[in-house]
């Protein structure tokens, strides 16, 4: 059996796998690495080369800088200001909402972007009584639309622009992509604009992700924190002036209980040992009681006129955050005493309010026991610090909270100056594109911007195999000869009419393949396909492979074909062919580009 024999034996097998579903493709994707080896197709350092490939690198990195941009609410913020500026025109927010969507995509990837805006869509669809139906999928359409408007708008661009450089020694260019990425994206939009009435269903998902834009204050109001609250500033002659922030934990005041701690400049919680002149005491309890210890203290009431911003600013914030947690059973933290402002943690959290049976504890101190509540105010990354301990259950995730009600958190700037630096390294080409992904990954985690364990629970690892695992079948696909022989065969059906039609040919064969595989295991099986026919032709390649990264795209027509389509099927209460009515128009659109808008640019 020759090696081209052999090899499209392994893409048939792996194409029904892929279909089948019941291997994880990550596995089909290694399996047919371990497979080109066995049969002696590729030698071991490339039948598993790819796993350690340039571009694989850059992907890594691409994600871990696209979990930065999230994390640190930068799509929280451009949503707010969606919400702002949206009024009640229901058009004027689809628009707004799609032009965010296309434009997130450009520089945090299709599966980052849905994954924040999802929850936006909710509120939206709330807010405005429009069925979830008619925004979750314009919003991933709308993604899927502008994946061609840089370079890394997606990962397969990254593979398209490999190809390129290995095809003709010249890469696709950070920006060129949006030769046809601009077309693609507004021609997308405004298909959806005019369609979605009609083609879509007006439904909503039985079950929707939750809303955390007003977590804060559902919490002060369970816990009932904001009853008798006294404000209270540190005079210059205040004997905690200097003292650790232990001092004002009031375990010897009867009939108070501290809430909070916040820097005189900041508003946020001290970050130093001590405290100093003009921190915020923020306490709660009987109002004799207060004054007694302002007096005794030399502190002075702070009132709301003076500026001071509300108590769910005050606990809830860019740097710190509220969570609640619950005793589970064989805690070792059941039978512990605990009481209101208690230091728990290392120092570093406190204790707010318990409750047991939904109701608050009036008595301190308080015995824990299994299936209290305990509401906690920390730092950030104090709450992602502590919070894993098995010996509590979190209620809401801090992370996911973060993400979706915190706008521009901490180190928001610093993510969007490392995203600049990104585009400017890829853009300008000074150094190769997998070095400019690793240098601005590892700024992230170096400036504070993520933890190691967030920069690697941000990398979609599924991606990053599937890809290194494929990429030896493209190449064994060019060394045996596989590639050309389909090639030959195109032009053989087709070649009489042109490239455009042989590219035309391809566009739909690899439309088809990606609405039921990855569409990144679908670029990778369709570019030596097109870069073959094209040498066949004595044609550039440039517009088959340009054409073929649309095509890959197409996971228009199905929910199965990525991830994020089906991320929205159970909010918006989707069909199966809810996604083949919606998407029909917007694959003749991208074919459309692909035959007449492409080659005036990468000419055949």
């Amino acid at each position: 059996m020759s090696g081209a024999t052999i090899t499209f034996v392994l893409i048939f097998v792996a194409l029904g796998l892929f279909i089948w579903g019941r291997i994880p493709a990550v596995m089909v994707a290694i399996g047919v690495s371990l497979a080109l080896f066995f049969t002696g197709i590729l030698p071991a350092n490339q039948a598993l080369g790819g796993f350690g490939d340039l571009t694989v690198v850059l992907i890594a990195s691409l994600f871990v800088i696209a979990a930065g941009l999230e994390i640190t609410g930068v799509t929280t913020w451009a949503g707010q200001l969606l919400i702002k500026h949206a009024g009640d025109s229901r058009n004027r927010l689809m628009v707004y909402l799609l032009l965010m969507a296309s434009l997130f995509c450009a520089t945090i990837s299709v599966n980052a972007t849905v994954a924040a805006l999802l929850p936006l869509c909710v509120v939206l669809a709330v807010r405005l009584k429009i069925p979830t139906s008619h925004l979750l999928l314009p919003m991933c359409f709308a993604t899927h639309g502008a994946t061609m408007l840089t370079l890394i708008g997606a990962p397969l661009n990254v593979l398209a622009s490999q190809a390129a450089e290995g095809a003709v020694h010249r890469p696709i260019g950070f920006f060129e992509f949006a030769v046809a990425g601009v077309p693609m994206a507004l021609g997308t939009i405004g298909i959806m604009m005019l369609t979605y009435r009609w083609l879509l269903p007006s439904t909503s998902g039985a079950s929707l992700p939750r809303d955390f834009s007003a977590h804060a204050t559902t919490l002060i109001e369970q816990y009932r924190i904001e009853d008798g609250l006294h404000r209270l500033r540190i005079r210059s002659s205040s004997p905690l002036i200097g003292a650790p922030k232990d001092a004002a934990h009031l375990e010897g005041e009867p009939g108070l209980s501290l809430v909070a701690l916040q820097d005189a400049a900041t508003g946020a919680p001290p970050e130093r040992p001590q405290l100093a002149e003009g921190d915020i005491v923020v306490i709660r309890g009987d109002a004799q009681a207060a004054g007694r210890f302002a007096a005794e203290k030399h502190l002075a009431f702070r009132a709301e006129e003076e500026g001071s911003a509300g108590l769910a600013d005050t606990l809830f914030n860019r740097n710190s955050g509220l969570a609640e947690v619950v005793i589970p059973p064989r805690s070792n933290l059941i039978g512990q005493e605990v009481f209101a402002g208690m230091a728990a943690r290392d120092g570093d959290l406190v204790i707010l309010g318990v409750q047991r049976s939904g109701e608050d504890v009036a008595a301190w101190p308080h015995v824990l026991a299994s299936g209290d509540h305990l509401l906690l105010q920390g730092t950030w990354q104090a709450l992602d610090k502590h919070l894993a301990d098995p010996q509590v259950l979190v209620v809401d995730s801090p992370e996911v909270v973060r993400r979706q009600a915190v706008p521009l958190a901490a180190g928001a700037k610093e993510a969007l100056g490392i995203l600049g630096l990104l585009v400017f390294l890829l853009a300008t080409g000074w150094v190769p594109s997998a070095v400019a992904g690793t240098i601005c990954a590892s700024l992230m985690i170096l400036l504070g911007v993520l933890t190691l364990p967030q920069a690697y629970k941000g990398i979609d690892w599924n991606t990053c195999f599937l890809v290194g695992g494929m990429i030896p079948l493209s190449a064994a696909m060019t060394q045996t000869g596989a590639a050309d022989l389909i090639g030959h065969t195109v032009i053989e059906l087709l070649g009489n009419a042109g490239p455009r039609v042989v590219l035309g040919g391809l566009f739909l064969a690899c439309l088809a393949v990606t609405s039921v595989i990855s569409n990144t295991a679908a670029a990778l099986l369709f570019f030596p396909i097109g870069i073959a026919t094209a040498a066949e032709m004595h044609v550039s390649p440039l517009p088959f492979i340009v054409g073929l990264a649309i095509a890959s795209h197409g996971a228009l027509l199905t929910p199965v074909g990525t991830p994020v389509n089906l991320m929205i099927m159970g909010p918006g209460g989707y069909k199966f062919s809810d996604y083949t009515k919606f998407g029909a128009p917007i694959a003749v659109w991208w074919i459309i580009v692909t035959l007449f808008v492409v080659p005036l640019y990468w000419r055949f």
